[in-house]
């Protein structure tokens, strides 16, 4: 009932105009999955991908709405909806400066990076949602995008995005809790330093921050050396990362730190470790973590567009398809090349066998927010096997 009730309560919300064009985005039936797909069934994607993106911008540069367009945010702050929309819009800058220029990129890329660059900063919604982490995360890895690519390497350009990317820092930075991570929701106690992190947030954040600290950026190492000692803290003896930070942390049984409750974080911690220098994440220990991602990939397909977060078996939420595959397509990219290639056709197979149509990718159900990144982490997990090195 409840499922019934998400799909089809935001269309009667919608004009008959949009009613009929999101009838049409509507998923094809599931495809069959191959052992692997080459490159150039990944560039056709990243094609459809990209046009989606470039077709639906809005003309001031940005994507999506940051007001609530799904009834499974019905009692967030207000402020959550503008996080969402602007964590989105972070990644599809990404995942388009990713690409091989053509006009319609071109003009679609300066337009994002204008609206990233002029938008207000993101601020916490209230005292329980902390959601402004994932805008300061995803803002941050846009401007060192941007920071590193000689399209934006003038000088007043290149200021400005360096200016902006140390302001999602300092958000970053002020509101890492004291073990050392990034959450967005408030912990056991309310204060105006959170006092709850999840370790997936944990490693999109030291990415991002790793990346600004190759640009020159100022920032404080420390942030970085406590959110790569709070993933470690993470590790399980099984290759697993905690879901969150704990002394005592729940394993056996359908525990969300199984492995299979883990695929999704799993890539995403290992990569971000690795690139902080951590010597224990050993291409050993990242082919067993890319080995499990797809032998127990079943549980990430069975909690893909479940409306209801951790609902499938291990705890798995719907939103950890995406991500986690996004980040699988990086750290595959830690291996030796020779190796590279045999996972990315792995990789691409059950990226795109979930595709829709339209060319958009989506994980979580009816969230416009969700399209934007779902399509924007696609090409990211993609391009990182087309290109040969990572987008992010």
């Amino acid at each position: 009932m409840f499922c019934a009730i998400a799909v089809v309560l935001p269309l009667l919300l919608q004009s008959p105009e949009a009613a009929a064009k999101s009838a049409q985005q509507a998923p094809e039936a599931e495809k069959p999955v191959p052992e692997g797909l080459g490159p150039d069934e990944a560039r056709s994607s990243i094609q459809l991908s990209s046009r989606w993106l470039v077709s639906n911008q809005h003309p001031d540069g940005s994507w999506g709405v940051g007001v609530m367009d799904s009834v499974q945010f019905d009692n967030f702050s207000v402020e959550t909806y503008y996080d969402f929309q602007l964590a989105a819009n972070g990644l599809a800058f990404c995942a388009l400066a990713s690409l091989e220029e053509t006009p319609e990129r071109r003009a679609s890329l300066d337009k994002s990076l204008e609206w990233l660059l002029s938008t207000r900063l993101p601020k916490r919604g209230n005292n329980w949602d902390v959601d402004c982490t994932w805008p300061a995360v995803y803002g941050l890895q846009a401007m060192v995008v941007a920071g590193r690519d000689p399209r934006f390497a003038k000088p007043e350009l290149k200021a400005k995005v360096e200016a902006r990317g140390m302001e999602f820092y300092a958000l970053l930075e002020h509101n890492q809790e004291p073990k050392g991570g990034w959450g967005y929701y408030e912990g056991p106690a309310v204060s105006k330093r959170p006092t709850w992190s999840t370790s997936f947030t944990t490693s999109a954040g030291l990415v991002a921050i790793l990346g600004a600290q190759k640009l020159g950026w100022k920032t404080d190492p420390k942030v970085a050396a406590r959110a790569a000692q709070y993933l470690e803290e993470c590790k399980l003896p099984t290759g697993a990362y905690q879901y969150d930070h704990s002394i005592v942390p729940w394993v056996g049984g359908e525990s969300i730190n199984d492995v299979k409750g883990s695929l999704g974080r799993m890539q995403a911690a290992n990569l971000a470790l690795r690139r902080a220098g951590d010597k224990s994440i050993t291409d050993e220990r990242i082919r067993k973590a890319l080995g499990n991602f797809f032998e127990d990939h079943k549980f990430l397909d069975v909690g893909r567009m479940r409306p209801i977060p951790h609902e499938a078996y291990y705890f798995v939420a719907a939103y950890f398809y995406f991500f986690g595959h996004c980040y699988c397509g990086q750290v595959i990219n830690e291996l030796p090349e020779a190796e590279r290639e045999a996972w990315h056709q792995k990789l691409r197979a059950h990226v795109v066998k979930v595709q829709w149509k339209d060319g958009s990718s989506i994980d979580f159900p009816n969230m416009s927010c969700m399209q934007i990144a779902g399509t924007a982490f696609s090409i990211l997990a993609l391009q990182a096997g087309v290109s040969g090195k990572s987008p992010l």
